[in-house]
C-alpha cells in the first residue's frame, strides 16, 4: 500500500513517517486491495488533526482524528478507518448473499385455494 503523507503548519520528519507506516501495516495486511492511502496531518488552533481517505472495492472511505498531542491523533484515525474499512467489507459479504425471492401475491392466492382451508 501507498501512503502519501502531507502535511500543513507540521513539518513531516522521518520518525512520523515510520509510526504512520507502522500503524497502517496491520490495515494494509488485513485488507490487501487497498492501492493507496492519503494521510493529512495538520496543526489548528493548537490542536492536531489528521484526516485519511482511501478508496475500498468503488467505496470512499475517510477517517479523522483529533487531539493535542500528535500520536494519539494518528492512532484514533487509524482505529476509526480500520472500522470503517471493516464495515464496508462486511456490507460487500451482505450483498453477496441470496435474498429470498417474495411468492407473488397471485400465486399466493393460489396456494391458499389449493389449501382447501374452509
Amino acid at each position: 500500500m501507498k501512503i502519501n503523507l502531507s502535511g500543513h503548519h507540521v513539518e513531516v520528519t522521518d520518525s512520523i513517517k515510520e509510526h504512520i507506516e507502522e500503524k497502517f501495516s496491520k490495515i494494509a495486511s488485513h485488507f490487501p486491495s487497498l492501492i493507496t492511502l492519503d494521510v493529512i496531518i495538520s496543526k489548528v488552533h493548537n490542536k492536531h488533526q489528521v484526516e485519511l481517505t482511501t478508496n475500498y472495492e468503488g467505496g470512499r472511505i475517510s477517517a479523522s482524528g483529533n487531539d493535542d498531542v500528535m500520536y494519539p491523533a494518528i492512532a484514533s484515525a487509524a482505529k476509526k478507518l480500520d472500522a470503517a474499512l471493516k464495515h464496508r467489507k462486511g456490507q460487500l459479504k451482505a450483498n453477496l448473499h441470496a435474498k429470498p425471492d417474495a411468492t407473488a401475491p397471485d400465486i399466493a392466492h393460489e396456494k391458499v385455494q389449493e389449501m382447501n382451508l374452509i
